[in-house]
C-alpha cells in the first residue's frame, strides 16, 4: 500500500522531506519505530510537536480525541486521592506528570490536592511539545508558582509520577509473520510515496504465538526502556535524599497472554484523527495520532528487573471506584454524572484501560484494594 504526498501545507511537506531524508540516510529502509518517532515527535513538525489541536470532546473543535481528564473533572479529582496517599507513604511533596496533554489533569490534581490540604511543593511536567506547553501554561496559570516544565528526565527524582495515555504513544517495532517466517516491518520511499517493506528478522515477540498463520504485532522496547530509566532515577533520588517514589501509569492495553493471543493477528496499531480511527499510519503523516496498545506484562517486568516493586495492576474502573469516584456523583448534575460514568463503564473506558503502579518500597495503594489483577501479568 502506498500513500502519496498530497499536502500543500509547508509544515507537513517539511515532515515528509525529513522522513525521506531519514529513509535515505538509513540505506533506503526505516524501521517503523524510527518512522513513528519522526511522525509524532520531529521538532516543530511531528504530530505532538506541531500547533494542531489534539485534545477535545468533538471533531467540530478541530480535535482528534478526548482523554479521561477532558471527559470528566472527576477523573483527576479521584486520582488525587491516590496521589495524596502516595505522597504521604513516600514522604515527598513533588508530583511529576509525563505527557500532560492539555493540562487538564494537572489542573484537576493541583486543585483537588489543595482542597484536601495536601502540600505540593512542585509539580513538574515532562513534555516534548512546545505547542502543548503553551496551552498547559495557560490552563495552569493559577498554579504557576508550583509548576515547572522540562523536556528530559533529571538524573534523580523523588515523588509521585503520573502518566495518562503516555505509554501508548511511545514508538513500537512492528513484527509480521508471513508464511511462517518473521519479518520486521519498515517504511521505504518509492514512486513518490511512503510504502511498507518487510525484512526477515531474528526479532520475536516476547512469547510464542502458536501456529504459522500470518500475524502482525508490536514489540515495545521504548516503553520498557522508559520504565527502566524511571526506576534508575527513582533509585538515584532515594540514594541522594532517602526518599523514594511511586508511579501510576494509566493506558489501554492487555497482559502478555492477551496481547499475543493467536487470534489477535492484526496487531493493535491505530491512528486517531477528528475522532475517527484508522489503521494507516502512512497517510496524512503529522496530522494524526499513532498509537499501540500497551503490553503491561512487558512494562511490569521492565520495572521489576530495574529494581522497582509492582504495587498493583487493575482496570481503570476498579481503580477509580477504589479511590472514591462514586460518592461525589450521587448529587452531581445528570450530564456530569453521565460523562463520569464513561470512565468506568465496561464498553467505554472501564475495562480496556488499565492502571499499573510501581514503587521503590512495597505497599498497597488504595486504588488496588479490590480487583487487583497483578496475578494476570
Amino acid at each position: 500500500m502506498s500513500t502519496p504526498q498530497l499536502s500543500n501545507d509547508p509544515g507537513q511537506q517539511a515532515l515528509y522531506t525529513l522522513i525521506q531524508r531519514s529513509i535515505a540516510n538509513a540505506g533506503g529502509w526505516l524501521g517503523f519505530d524510527r518512522f513513528m518517532a519522526l511522525a509524532l515527535y520531529a521538532p516543530g513538525l511531528g504530530y505532538y510537536a506541531n500547533s494542531l489541536r489534539k485534545f477535545g470532546l468533538t471533531p467540530e473543535s478541530g480535535s482528534d480525541f478526548a482523554t479521561a481528564p477532558e471527559m470528566s473533572k472527576h477523573f483527576g479529582r479521584t486520582l488525587a486521592h491516590q496521589v495524596a496517599e502516595a505522597l504521604q507513604v513516600t514522604g515527598t511533596d513533588e508530583v511529576w506528570e509525563f505527557g500532560a496533554g492539555s493540562g487538564a489533569l494537572a489542573l484537576q490534581l493541583l486543585d483537588s490536592l489543595g482542597l484536601m490540604g495536601v502540600s505540593v511543593k512542585r509539580y513538574t511536567i515532562v513534555d516534548l511539545s512546545g505547542s502543548l506547553r503553551e496551552r498547559q501554561q495557560d490552563t495552569l496559570k493559577a498554579h504557576a508558582h508550583k509548576v515547572q516544565w522540562i523536556d528530559a528526565l533529571p538524573e534523580q527524582l523523588s515523588g509521585v509520577v503520573v502518566g495518562n495515555e503516555v505509554l501508548d504513544a511511545m514508538p513500537v517495532q512492528l513484527l509480521v509473520r508471513k508464511s511462517g517466517v518473521w519479518h520486521e516491518r519498515g517504511v521505504v520511499w518509492s514512486a513518490d510515496a511512503l510504502q511498507w517493506q518487510d525484512r526477515v528478522t531474528d526479532l520475536r515477540p516476547p512469547m510464542d504465538v502458536p501456529g504459522e498463520h500470518d500475524y502482525l504485532t508490536e514489540i515495545h522496547n521504548q516503553a520498557e526502556a522508559f520504565v527502566a530509566t524511571l526506576a534508575d532515577r527513582f533509585k538515584a533520588g532515594e540514594a541522594a535524599t532517602g526518599k523514594g517514589g511511586a508511579a501510576f501509569l494509566i493506558d489501554y492495553g492487555f497482559p502478555e497472554s492477551e496481547y499475543f493471543h493467536p487470534q489477535r493477528s492484526m496487531g493493535t496499531l491505530m491512528c486517531h484523527q477528528l475522532h475517527k480511527s484508522d489503521t494507516d499510519p502512512l497517510a496524512d503523516v503529522g496530522r494524526k495520532d499513532i498509537t499501540a496498545h500497551v503490553n503491561f506484562t512487558g512494562v511490569a517486568l521492565a520495572a521489576q528487573d530495574a529494581g522497582l516493586h509492582v504495587l498493583g495492576y487493575t482496570t481503570q474502573a476498579h481503580f477509580l471506584i477504589n479511590c472514591g469516584l462514586l460518592p461525589p456523583l450521587v448529587d452531581a448534575p445528570l450530564d456530569e454524572k453521565s460523562m463520569a460514568q464513561k470512565l468506568i463503564t465496561e464498553h467505554e473506558m472501564g475495562e480496556l484501560f488499565k492502571v499499573v503502579a510501581f514503587g521503590t518500597t512495597e505497599w498497597e495503594p488504595m486504588g488496588f484494594a479490590q480487583g487487583d489483577r497483578t496475578y494476570a501479568l
